[in-house]
């Protein structure tokens, strides 16, 4: 260990409806890394603060966004696995973002939202501003293609904003969107589906780079061993977990080619 007291977090898909489930997988492999002889929290750490969690070199466990891991953490973290989720949109360890509207409103064309509000929970968010670039750009035709960019903090706030018409388009990553579906059907039902983005690898779990080859090992036994228990079937099912696979740095090679793809199209900034 690096010395630092061992945290763990699971930020990115934490809901209300979702942190039992959350706890549970983290609380199983907790035990299971103790018994092995590796030192874990038995919570998770919760906050606000996701790079300074992300960076912690006592980070035993967690997950991020591809976009922060390819344009900042690459040499912090570890990849521990890439994980498999059963949602819409979902394909092995990938995913995408879905592209949203008001339910009311006429316009069916992403092309018809030319000078509209955008929603974005994030600047640093590949499902959030990275998808949704790359989406834009094919017919952005080199120029600014929304008249303003609202920041909204949360894919949930985003969803919020286009169902009250406050923003007209937000992308929203297709976990986050099945989940709110389910903890929150009230505000999915108020917005509705006008494109799907590229897809992108599904959003990692990593650990402190610095830990060490040998305890970053036991926590990938301990992730894999946790999506193989029969006791957290329940767990799994309520985040739309099905499993994952071990991943490289090379895997996350696709957010940066996104990214470039829309450069080229001159289309550099979500604007």
């Amino acid at each position: 260990m690096s010395g630092a007291a061992p945290i763990a977090v699971l930020p990115m898909y934490d809901f209300p409806w979702t942190a039992a489930a959350n706890d549970a997988l983290w609380a199983a492999m907790a035990a299971w890394l103790i018994e092995a002889g590796v030192e874990a929290p038995k919570a998770l750490t919760r906050g606000p603060d996701l790079d300074a969690q992300w960076r912690d070199p006592g980070l035993v466990f967690g997950q991020t966004c591809g976009y922060p891991y390819v344009t900042g953490l690459t040499d912090a973290v570890a990849l521990i696995a890439a994980p498999i989720y059963g949602f819409p949109g979902c394909e092995e360890a990938l995913h995408r973002s879905f592209i949203i509207r008001r339910a009311s409103d006429a316009r069916r064309a992403l092309a018809e939202f030319r000078g509209a509000t955008a929603g974005l929970n994030a600047h640093d968010s590949n499902s959030g501003m990275n998808l949704f670039r790359a989406t834009i750009a094919p017919i952005a035709g080199g120029a600014p293609f929304f008249r303003a960019i609202m920041v909204t903090g949360s894919h949930e706030a985003s969803v919020a904003a286009v169902a009250e018409g406050r923003a007209d388009l937000a992308a929203i990553d297709c976990v986050s969107f099945a989940l709110l579906a389910r903890g929150r059907p009230e505000l999915i039902e108020r917005v509705a589906v006008v494109a799907e983005s590229p897809r992108s690898p599904s959003l990692p779990f990593i650990a402190n780079a610095r830990l060490g080859a040998s305890t970053i090992a036991a926590v990938r036994q301990a992730l894999f061993a946790a999506l193989a228990d029969p006791n957290l079937a329940e767990a799994r099912a309520a985040l739309g977990l099905r499993g994952a696979r071990p991943s490289s740095p090379a895997d996350y090679d696709r957010v940066a080619e996104i990214e470039r793809g829309a450069a080229a199209a001159g289309y550099a900034r979500l604007e």
